[in-house]
């Protein structure tokens, strides 16, 4: 059987061989990719390698290629938002799985570790601010993932069910989805006492869809309230973010390996907030790499 051909148009390659978006070339990077959101934050996390090999830059997407304690690693920034996720991770995925050349799929999958770093906002009292939370599960309510054959494959549907029916969710809304983390990546990070386990929402936005008031009032008043007291078995929905549930939905339908980690800034249930978040983001950028080089 022959192999599908992917037309120009559906797979835009640039005129020196990179991929449309990113700027990098096929080879150019590790099997080990560190997200992030904020471009500036791609430097800081290269400062820590002993070796440089590649960088690209395009709009908000800066990435960095090199080694750190004899690995491999690449990290990526992202922007903000699970739309600049569907451009990051099909394109990477697109690097390591689709000859360039013939513009068809390899005959072998490469897996990708994907693993983010960010800032995330909790709802749970008791996770105070400086915490890093890992995302166990991540809840989409961005609707991306809904836009892909087999979805149903790869979430967790009596998860998505429950939330809906105890939220009364607005039919208005694009419909929640539910997407694990890799169990391996997880088990990878999670070996420091500073890490917290939880679930994840993936917001659209950052005001209204994560229930903040600043003119406009809300669809939904009780939206926050209802959350943090929702239970599924022993499962509670700790944070919110804007990346990880297209991060995790992606990386499974394209079978690769997905965690997130953030460090809390704000607090939604004591109302409170630290701006001088970034010694906390370098010393969870100091536990990743060490985690990701052993792997």
């Amino acid at each position: 059987m022959s192999k599908r051909r992917i037309e120009e148009s559906e797979l835009i390659i640039n005129s020196d061989g990179s991929v449309f978006h990113l700027h990098l070339k096929p080879g150019e990077i590790s099997d080990k990719i560190i997200l992030v959101g904020d471009p500036g934050r791609v430097e800081m996390i290269a400062s820590y390698f002993d070796s440089v090999e590649v960088r690209a830059e395009n709009r908000e997407f800066k990435s960095v290629t090199g080694t750190f304690k004899g690995a491999r690693l690449t990290v990526v920034s992202t922007g903000i938002g699970t739309d600049n996720i569907d451009i990051v991770v099909t394109e990477l995925d697109a690097l390591a799985n689709i000859d360039f050349a013939t513009r068809t799929e390899k005959d072998e999958h490469t897996t990708l570790n994907f693993v983010r770093i960010g800032t995330s906002g909790s709802l749970q009292p008791d996770l105070e601010v400086g915490t890093w939370l890992l995302s166990e599960a991540a809840i989409g309510f961005d609707g991306l993932l809904n836009f892909y054959a087999n979805r149903k494959n790869v979430t967790d549907n009596d998860f998505e069910k429950s939330f809906k029916e105890y939220t009364q969710w607005n039919p208005l809304l694009t419909s929640p989805y539910v997407v694990d983390g890799s169990p391996r990546l997880i088990a990878a990070i999670n070996c420091s006492d500073a890490v917290k386990l939880g679930t994840t929402i993936s917001a659209p936005g950052f005001y209204g869809p994560q229930g903040r008031v600043v003119r406009l009032p809300l669809a939904d008043p009780d939206i926050n309230a209802k959350i943090s007291s929702f239970r599924y078995g022993q499962r509670r929905i700790t944070n919110y973010e804007m990346e990880c549930s297209a991060i995790y939905g992606l990386s499974k339908l394209l079978q690769h390996n997905a965690a997130t980690v953030c460090v809390i800034i704000a607090n939604r249930a004591a109302k409170n907030a630290n701006a001088d978040y970034k010694p906390f983001v370098r010393m969870l950028i100091e536990h990743v790499l060490n985690c990701l080089s052993k792997l």
